[in-house]
């Protein structure tokens, strides 16, 4: 599916909260709009991504906010509290992408982390 960025974001707002979780690893799920990023756009290394690093935090963090930001080839992922204050940052050498940049949220559920669009959160 050849989407452009625009039609990518404008679906992307039409997720308000999730009918379904779907596992993508044993304690990290994903909402619907998080599963239709990945499946859309093929980022579901995004999602083991962000699932590498929240599974490492301090019991204390419930609550990630997950940057990634295009540099020409490559990217920066930035995981940090919600505050500003970083937890985790991850340079990926190369993707492709389709957008500039992308937040997504991961807040812990009482036994499992959940992955989210801003929008569904």
């Amino acid at each position: 599916m050849n989407l452009t960025k625009r039609q990518i974001l404008n679906q992307l707002d039409q997720f308000t909260g999730t009918q379904y979780y779907y596992p993508l690893w044993p304690k990290v799920m994903l909402t619907d709009g998080t599963k239709y990023l990945a499946e859309t756009v093929g980022c579901y290394w995004l999602m083991d991504a962000i699932a590498s690093h929240i599974l490492h935090l301090p019991k204390k963090e419930t609550f990630a906010g997950c940057m990634l930001v295009k540099l020409k080839q490559g990217a920066e992922l930035v995981i940090d509290d919600g505050n500003g204050n970083v937890l985790a940052k991850q340079h990926i050498r190369y993707t492709d992408f389709p957008l500039d940049s992308m937040r997504l949220y991961a807040c812990w559920g009482e036994e499992r982390w959940i992955i989210l669009l801003p929008s569904e959160y």
